[in-house]
């Protein structure tokens, strides 16, 4: 952890529940190893309590922002003054700053994280099928942002949610915005499609049901499932033992790492990060993973 005095700049990252999240973790040990007077703390907020807190505890002057983890990723837009083109289109942030004549700007990290996580892994997604299973904050950040890849983009995009109605808002909001085909997935049945992607909550939890049945993936379709705890859940280690390429969600939180540190003014520590992020992964990646880590 950082040295924390009267000069620290203070962050808080909202979610309930926040047992999950490595974002404290990581940060912390960015600010301490690259000199940086900050510290990530987190915050465990109902969200009824949400509208209230964040208007109060960013009045606060040495709170600077807020990261935004499940389940306040959607609610948290309609507090915003200013959006990110990504988190209007997505319906969702990860990132509040306050500026200097004190609206609150929020920012998406999320989606071009997980595309950075694809590419350095070398699985392709740029005209391809791809199902999302889960319609909250990161799942349609993710699904933005595979439509919003320009060339790169996704053939079709599928969401899964057993809500009655979620995937398809998402959907519908995404597809209005993007030239790429964005529809709702009647069911979390993974054949037929490239990619794979478990944005929902299944597998932090033991005993949680499987989030689809990796027996109906294609041979030649990826796995990547984002959940931070758990790794490799028996999702990912259903996949590998058919010998399809699946990998954990860490990798997109480091991606991310440069692109939140740029957001709150730490352009130095972002450049560092992006040129080795090797101690992230060392950090992050429990020990049967160890070995997975590029040196």
């Amino acid at each position: 952890m950082p040295t924390v005095d009267g000069t620290t700049d203070v962050y808080l990252i909202v979610g309930d529940p926040v047992e999950q999240v490595r974002a404290p973790q990581t940060f912390n040990r960015v600010f301490a190893l690259l000199g940086v007077n900050a510290v990530l703390v987190p915050a465990q907020v109902a969200a009824a309590d949400l509208p209230g807190f964040v208007k109060t505890v960013l009045k606060a002057g040495n709170i600077k922002g807020l990261w935004v983890a499940i389940p306040h990723k959607a609610p948290m837009v309609g507090l915003l003054d200013v959006c990110s083109d990504a988190g209007r289109i997505a319906g969702a942030v990860n990132g509040v700053r306050r500026l200097d004549d004190g609206r609150l700007e929020g920012g998406l990290f999320d989606g071009e994280g997980f595309r950075g996580s694809l590419e350095f892994f070398g699985i392709p997604y740029a005209g391809k099928r791809a199902l999302v299973l889960g319609a909250g904050g990161g799942a349609s950040a993710i699904a933005a942002s595979l439509a919003l890849a320009g060339p790169k983009a996704c053939a079709e995009i599928a969401l899964f949610d057993p809500v009655p109605g979620k995937a398809d808002a998402v959907a519908q909001h995404i597809a209005a915005a993007t030239p790429t085909k964005v529809t709702a997935a009647r069911s979390n049945d993974p054949a037929g499609f490239d990619l794979v992607v478990n944005a929902s909550p299944l597998g932090l939890r033991q005993g949680d049901p499987m989030p689809c049945d990796t027996a109906r993936m294609e041979p030649h379709a990826a796995l990547v499932d984002i959940l931070m705890k758990n790794q490799p859940t028996p999702l990912v280690r259903a996949a590998r033992a058919r010998g399809l390429v699946a990998q954990p969600g860490f990798e997109m939180l480091i991606q991310q790492t440069p692109l939140y540190l740029e957001f709150f003014g730490w352009h130095a520590a972002a450049k560092r990060v992006r040129d080795d992020a090797t101690f992230l992964r060392e950090l992050m990646y429990p020990p049967e993973l160890q070995g997975e880590i590029r040196r």
